[in-house]
């Protein structure tokens, strides 16, 4: 009995002293110099791609915080979405652009995030892109020329 209430009370120890730092974690003051990320964009709505079509975007951005800002990762949301973005630190007031490709040859709507990971003072930050990749077969119906016309230009109208 005396080794299960000890244990009892180890436990009831440790817990309260991990609830405790956790929450002194929580209270501890942001850097105010931190970096920020302002994004002049956070969803880009591309609209209607042909299939195979440039599915490329750009989001610009701005470090306005006071230190420069460090870019760590930027993850897609699966592999038809693929970032790239500056390695080298973004200092204060400097501009940056994350650089999105979704694969075109997936036919159908889409809604794809990227999270970002940095030192600014949201350290995580979500973008996304959306629209809808036409079928191949669509995309062909929608050729300015059409391949089974029966007007030639060489033939004479009156």
């Amino acid at each position: 009995m005396k080794k299960i209430l000890l244990s009892l009370t180890l436990f009831t120890c440790f817990s309260v002293a991990a609830i405790a730092q956790d929450e002194v974690a929580k209270a501890a003051p942001a850097n105010p110099n931190a970096p920020e990320i302002s994004f002049e964009e956070e969803l880009h709505d591309f609209g209607t791609l042909p299939f195979g079509g440039n599915g490329n975007f750009d989001f610009k951005f701005t470090n306005t915080g006071k230190e420069p800002l460090v870019i760590s990762n930027a993850k897609g949301s699966c592999g038809c979405t693929v970032p790239k973005w500056p390695k080298e630190p973004i200092m204060k007031g400097q501009t940056g652009s994350i650089n999105v490709n979704y694969d075109t040859k997936r036919v159908g709507p889409f809604t794809k995030t990227v999270t970002i990971n940095s030192n600014a003072k949201t350290a995580s930050k979500t973008i996304t892109i959306k629209g809808n990749v036409m079928s191949q077969e669509e995309t062909e119906n929608q050729s300015p020329i059409k391949k089974n016309s029966s007007f030639s230009p060489l033939e004479k109208t009156n």
